[in-house]
């Protein structure tokens, strides 16, 4: 069931929401749905698979850094 909803915008974001629309070939309520259904599922906790999920926070704790990764991938590449 679909409801009106109103919003009170700047009239320049307003026009700048409907160009962009427009672009994209939808309509304003369409871009807008849009946006809510990526918010609202982004918000929503993924679900890891199972190995992924067990290594989650496994390097928290370690000493490492991205400059030691650097020096690895140098290593092992060049």
């Amino acid at each position: 069931m679909q409801t009106k909803l109103t919003l009170r915008l700047e009239s320049e974001l307003i026009d700048q929401a409907k160009e962009h629309a427009k672009e994209q070939g939808k309509s304003l309520s369409q871009i807008v749905a849009d946006y809510f259904t990526i918010f609202t599922t982004k918000s929503k906790k993924t679900k890891l698979a199972p190995i992924t999920q067990s290594l989650v926070g496994i390097l928290k704790d370690s000493n490492l850094d991205e400059e030691d990764y650097k020096k690895h991938l140098e290593e092992k590449y060049l």
